[in-house]
């Protein structure tokens, strides 16, 4: 599993750990990652995404249907595919 927000697209970055004595040395700075289950009700599906917590309060906000819908039509490919409920 990559360590990348499924929806957001975050990904590690690196930089540099800066001692006291203002030493430099590479280091990672990671996203902070939830697996998390979310019902859709507009479809009717429960989907399981790895997001980071910037994207799951923007999820609390709009609602994941309407957050999708506008990474779809920002051409963000986010693997869930989203179908009508029957």
């Amino acid at each position: 599993m990559a360590r990348e927000c499924q929806l957001t697209g975050k990904k590690p970055m690196t930089g540099n750990k800066v001692s006291h004595s203002n030493m430099k040395s590479k280091r990672r700075f990671l996203p902070n990652l939830q697996k998390k289950s979310f019902f859709i009700p507009e479809t009717g599906q429960t989907v399981e995404l790895n997001v980071s917590t910037s994207a799951i309060r923007n999820i609390d906000k709009l609602g994941l249907y309407d957050y999708l819908l506008r990474l779809k039509a920002e051409g963000f490919h986010t693997g869930v595919t989203l179908r009508k409920k029957k």
